[in-house]
């Protein structure tokens, strides 16, 4: 049996821009939306990881769905990415979301109270039962402190609404088991490992990098389903570098906006404690595995200008981020 994808292919974990001091800034989020979209991407996932949902306030995720919807106009769906350690209030936030014109919910595994395996699918199937949206399992133990295990993932992939994993844990021997058990769709979630997930059957990518350059996530994910293996690899060893500033000196978020403000992409490369920018020596690292990029389609870093000063730091927004 296979299931039409109501995703996307290629998905962009979507930053959040602020303001120089912790607004968000949304003539930039707009801007931001259709450029990546306009370069490839089919698909928008706003409030995840990327986009500091654990800062954001409820409103603010709403309004960002919104948001997305109207700039999308039909051209990508919007996946909303936020949700809570609190199944109750996960519940109203994905309620509230479909009611705002998400196509599709990603929920990520409780973190903090670290519940056990029955406690996880539980809140998986609550909120699976809440919405008539299809629902992707974000699956990142880093974060998170506990992983889906195989036989939790099995288990949910019963629901009829459940359809999907974000995978950031890395285990390509588990993914082939799922994928040959069950019709869930797998996402790649670790931007360095997109064409090695989709090699052995993923759908598609939900990429931090993707923001900075949609355009070769485009040309892997194409050549892949056209069986073109050299240009796929060819795309993926062109992006190795710029992966590699944007993954691994800083949290990926604060690498991304400092990235793109350099870019003159968005107008302030902020981000919301305790996110700080990069300091000195991250920035340098940055910048030092930047200069090792090559030729990538849509993106041209002979305009990188990047600003230290304007990234320094972190906001205190007006309004905190609380859980109601």
């Amino acid at each position: 049996m296979t299931i039409e994808n109501p995703f996307g292919q290629v998905l962009v974990a979507l930053i959040t821009p602020f303001t120089a001091d912790g607004e968000v800034s949304w003539p930039d989020v707009e801007k931001h939306i259709d450029d990546v979209i306009s370069s490839g991407a089919d698909g928008i996932v706003v409030t995840g990881t990327t986009g500091e949902t654990s800062t954001l306030t409820d409103p603010e995720k709403i309004k960002l769905v919104e948001v997305a919807k109207s700039v999308s106009a039909g051209r990508a769906k919007i996946i909303t990415g936020g949700g809570s350690n609190e199944t109750a209030h996960a519940i109203e936030l994905y309620k509230a979301s479909e009611k705002a014109g998400a196509d599709g919910v990603m929920i990520v595994t409780p973190y903090y109270n670290k519940p056990t395996q029955a406690g996880v699918l539980t809140h998986f199937r609550m909120i699976a039962d809440a919405t008539d949206l299809p629902v992707i399992l974000y699956d990142i133990p880093g974060r998170t402190g506990i992983p889906i295990t195989y036989e939790t993932i099995l288990r949910a992939a019963k629901h009829p609404n459940i359809l999907a994993v974000k995978d950031a844990k890395g285990d390509f021997s588990e993914v082939s088991r799922v994928l040959n058990q069950t019709d869930l769709m797998y996402f790649s979630g670790d931007d360095s490992n997109v064409l090695p997930h989709l090699s052995i059957g993923a759908s598609g990518l939900i990429g931090v990098t993707a923001n900075i350059a949609p355009a070769p996530y485009r040309v892997i994910v194409d050549a892949v389903n056209a069986g073109d293996l050299a240009t796929a690899t060819a795309a993926h060893q062109a992006l190795e570098p710029l992966v590699r500033a944007a993954m691994t000196h800083v949290p990926g978020t604060v690498a991304a906006k400092y990235i793109l403000h350099g870019l003159g992409r968005i107008s302030s490369p902020r981000v919301r404690l305790p996110l700080v920018g990069p300091e000195d020596a991250e920035a340098a690292q940055i910048e030092d595995e930047l200069a090792l990029v090559g030729t990538i389609e849509g993106l041209d870093l002979s305009n990188f200008r990047p600003d230290r000063n304007a990234a320094a730091g972190g906001a205190l927004p007006k309004i905190a981020g609380a859980t109601r």
